[in-house]
C-alpha cells in the first residue's frame, strides 16, 4: 500500500487520539481487510469518531482530523 492510498481515506478512532504527539488508534477499511495505525491529531478525538487521514507519516502513522469537519454535514 502507497502512503497516497491512504490520504482521502476516512476511518474510525479505535483508541482515543489525545492530541499533539500522543497517538491514539485508527481502523482503515483498504479493500476490505482492517488495518490499525497510530494516529495523531492537533485536538483530543474520542474512541468511536471518524477522521480523515490527511497524511501519512508512514511506518503505520497517520495524521488526521475529525470528519466531517463541520457541523450538520
Amino acid at each position: 500500500m502507497t502512503r497516497e492510498t491512504l490520504v482521502g481515506r476516512i476511518g474510525m478512532v479505535i483508541i482515543p487520539i489525545r492530541g499533539g504527539e500522543r497517538a491514539g488508534e485508527v481502523r482503515l477499511l483498504v479493500a476490505g481487510m482492517a488495518h490499525y495505525y497510530l494516529a495523531y491529531a492537533p485536538e483530543p478525538v474520542p474512541a468511536g469518531a471518524e477522521v480523515l487521514v490527511i497524511h501519512n507519516r508512514g511506518s503505520r502513522q497517520i495524521d488526521v482530523e475529525p470528519w466531517p469537519t463541520e457541523e450538520g454535514l
